[in-house]
C-alpha cells in the first residue's frame, strides 16, 4: 500500500511538473467567452492578415483568443506608453502560432516590456550596439518578454517581407515550453519527426551558409532561432514558403496546424 501511494505521489508530481513547464494549463484569469470584443479593437487588426483571413467564426475565436491573452499577460511601457494598437499587435501575435490549440496558454510568460525602440544585451535604449528588437528573458529576466514598439508596429505594416518580430519571440516560448529552448518543440512535434526535422535543419543552414537560401541568414545561428526564423517565414509569406521549401512547409504545418484558415465565402 506505501510502495502504491509512493508510486500515485511520483506521477501526481510528474504531472503537475509538466503542467508548469508547458504551456497548456489552466489560466490565471477566465474570459467569459461571451465578453463583447471591443468594436475600436477589430480597426486595429486590419494589418494582421491571419485575421483578415479567418471567417467570421475563426475571427471570434482569435478575439476570445486576444482577450483571454491580455487578461492573463501584463504589459508595461518602458519610457513609452502602452496603447491600444500595442496590446493588440502584442496579442495578436501570441495568438498566431497557437490559433488552432485550443487549451494553450502561455504559462512560462508573465510580463512584456514594451521599448520604443531597438535596445543593447544590457537592455539599454542608448549608446552603441542597439541591435535588439526582441528577446525572451532568462535568469533575473525569466517569465519575461522584451519588445520593440517600433518593430512590433513595422511588421504587421509591412506586408511584403518575411519578418514578425514578436511572432519569432512567441515561438521561443513555445519551443521552451517542453523545457529546453533547442529548436525541437516536442509538444507539437511527434517524436518520430524529430530526427528527420533536425536533419532538414542542417540541410536548409547548409544551403545558408552557401547563399542559396532565401531565409534569413539568422536562422543558421542555431536549431532554436532557424525554427523562430522560419516560423516568420511560414506565419507571414506561407504561399511563397511553401513554394520555395514545401518541406520545410511541411514540418511547419505538422507543427502549428492548418496556418492559414479557410478564407470567408464571398
Amino acid at each position: 500500500m506505501i510502495q502504491f501511494i509512493g508510486f500515485a505521489l511520483a506521477i501526481a508530481m510528474a504531472f503537475i511538473a509538466i503542467r508548469q513547464l508547458t504551456g497548456i494549463g489552466k489560466r490565471k484569469v477566465v474570459v467569459p467567452e461571451e465578453d463583447p470584443f471591443p468594436k475600436a479593437w477589430r480597426g486595429l487588426l486590419k494589418d494582421v492578415v491571419f485575421y483578415q483571413k479567418l471567417d467570421q467564426q475563426g475571427k471570434k475565436r482569435f478575439e476570445f483568443k486576444i482577450q483571454d491573452f491580455l487578461a492573463n499577460c501584463m504589459i508595461t511601457g518602458i519610457e513609452t506608453e502602452v496603447e491600444d494598437s500595442d496590446r493588440v499587435l502584442i496579442a495578436a501575435s501570441a495568438v498566431i502560432p497557437i490559433f488552432n490549440f485550443p487549451d494553450w496558454a502561455y504559462r512560462n510568460l508573465g510580463e512584456i516590456l514594451l521599448y520604443a525602440d531597438s535596445f543593447n544585451e544590457h537592455y539599454h535604449t542608448e549608446g552603441a550596439d542597439r541591435r535588439i528588437l526582441g528577446m525572451v528573458g532568462e535568469g533575473a529576466m525569466q517569465g519575461k518578454m522584451i519588445l520593440s514598439k517600433r518593430a512590433l508596429h513595422h511588421d504587421f505594416t509591412n506586408h511584403t517581407d518575411k519578418h514578425n518580430t514578436a511572432v519569432h519571440e512567441f515561438v521561443h516560448l513555445i519551443d521552451k515550453s517542453d523545457g529546453a529552448t533547442d529548436g525541437v518543440p516536442e509538444l507539437l512535434l511527434d517524436h518520430k519527426y524529430v530526427l528527420p526535422w533536425l536533419k532538414l535543419i542542417r540541410e536548409n543552414v547548409e544551403e545558408i551558409h552557401k547563399g542559396k537560401s532565401d531565409i534569413n541568414p539568422y536562422a543558421a545561428t542555431n536549431n532554436q532561432e532557424f525554427l523562430a526564423v522560419t516560423s516568420e517565414y511560414f506565419f507571414e509569406r506561407p504561399e511563397l514558403f511553401q513554394e520555395k521549401h514545401p518541406e520545410l512547409y511541411d514540418y511547419l504545418h505538422r507543427m502549428f496546424g492548418p496556418h492559414e484558415p479557410q478564407a470567408e465565402a464571398v
